[in-house]
């Protein structure tokens, strides 16, 4: 008799839900913290002319020099430090995993955070401890170190800013568990552009600090690919596990010509920020809405019957996040990515004609 799947797969798998992305045709899309503006035209053309004489037929530079060198500088990697490169954050964190999945690693995270933390320690086989955040969205510092001691996680991940709460944690508090870390402490610096704050100048100071950067956020998501930055002692045994040639041609390519032209990325950043604060500014005007500060290019706000809100933004054409029901501290909590002007007004106008329905 053939066998099911439930007789192949793993039992944490079958029981695992895939992680859905909604068909955004035909909506305003604010769901996925994605740049909406597109590159100048200029850009573009050069990028066209360099695509026009790739070597296609060729398997890509697995090493990725050229790009390799354009990152250090965009993302100001301290000397000294190597680079591993990743088919998107996703990949890396799953690299990372592998490498660190003895039998019976742990990995630590803080939640509500990135999913994916959760997820991929499930892939790889790692047992993941989720430590609830505050009701104000900070870390439990002494909590923290509490469970550090109790759990000695071969891995821990911090987003900074974290996603979906938009906040920057305490500076001080991210030091002390990469202080009072037994193992690796990883911080996903996905939001950078927009926050203003970074770990990566103190990659020397701590010998087990990780900092892992995107370009996504910066406008490139169609590219999938990040970087983990740290010292070769670490990244030598990370190298190992990535596999050879997964970052593209394509990919290798654009990103390098992009990141000469920074200044385009920097202005874009600086536009998403303005509206940030805009829109910051007219979803606290409205009554019964509570937003969140936010370092990053979204802002989560709370609202009564979150669903419903959701429902009704989504039959007018705005397609946000609804997280209401994914974590106890996200109850009636939506999340909606800073768009252009024009998508934020639409956004504002559906909003007000929910919640007054």
């Amino acid at each position: 008799m053939a066998q099911t799947a439930a007789d192949i797969i793993r039992a944490e798998i079958l029981a695992l839900r895939a992680y859905h992305v909604p068909d955004p045709a035909g909506m305003v899309k604010l769901d996925a913290m994605e740049n909406p503006y597109r590159l100048p035209r200029e850009l573009c053309d050069a990028i066209a002319a360099r695509v026009a004489t790739a070597a296609l037929n060729r398997y890509p530079d697995s090493a990725a020099r050229e790009l390799k060198a354009q990152l250090r500088t965009a993302m100001q990697v301290p000397a000294g430090m190597d680079i591993v490169l990743g088919n998107g954050s996703d990949e890396l964190i799953e690299t990372l995993a592998l490498a660190a999945a003895k039998p019976g690693a742990v990995m630590l995270g803080f939640e509500p955070s990135f999913v994916m933390f959760r997820m991929i320690a499930t892939f790889c086989g790692m047992r993941y401890v989720g430590l609830q955040l505050n009701a104000d969205f900070t870390i439990d510092a002494s909590g923290a170190v509490a469970a550090l001691e109790q759990h000695r996680p071969a891995l821990v991940f911090i987003a900074y800013p974290n996603n979906p709460s938009g906040n920057l944690f305490d500076a001080k508090v991210v030091e002390r568990i990469i202080e009072a870390a037994p193992g690796l402490v990883v911080i996903d610096e996905a939001y950078h552009p927009f926050a203003g704050a970074s770990f990566m100048p103190r990659l020397a100071h701590f010998p087990n600090l990780l900092v892992m950067r995107t370009v996504s956020k910066l406008g490139l998501a169609g590219l999938r690919l990040g970087l983990i930055a740290g010292r070769a002692e670490w990244l030598q045994h990370v190298e190992k596990v990535r596999l050879p040639y997964n970052v593209g041609v394509l990919t290798q390519l654009v990103a390098a010509e992009v990141l000469r032209h920074r200044d385009v990325l920097d202005e874009q950043a600086a536009a998403i920020r303005a509206e940030r604060a805009r829109l910051m500014t007219e979803l606290r005007r409205r009554r019964g809405v509570e937003a969140y500060a936010s370092d990053a290019n979204f802002i989560l706000f709370r609202v009564a019957k979150a669903d419903q809100i959701f429902d009704g933004l989504k039959a007018r054409g705005i397609l946000i996040k609804n997280l209401n029901g994914s974590h106890a501290l996200l109850t009636d909590c939506l999340r909606v990515t800073v768009g252009t002007p024009d998508e934020n007004t639409q956004f504002l106008s559906a909003l007000t004609a929910v919640l007054a329905s």
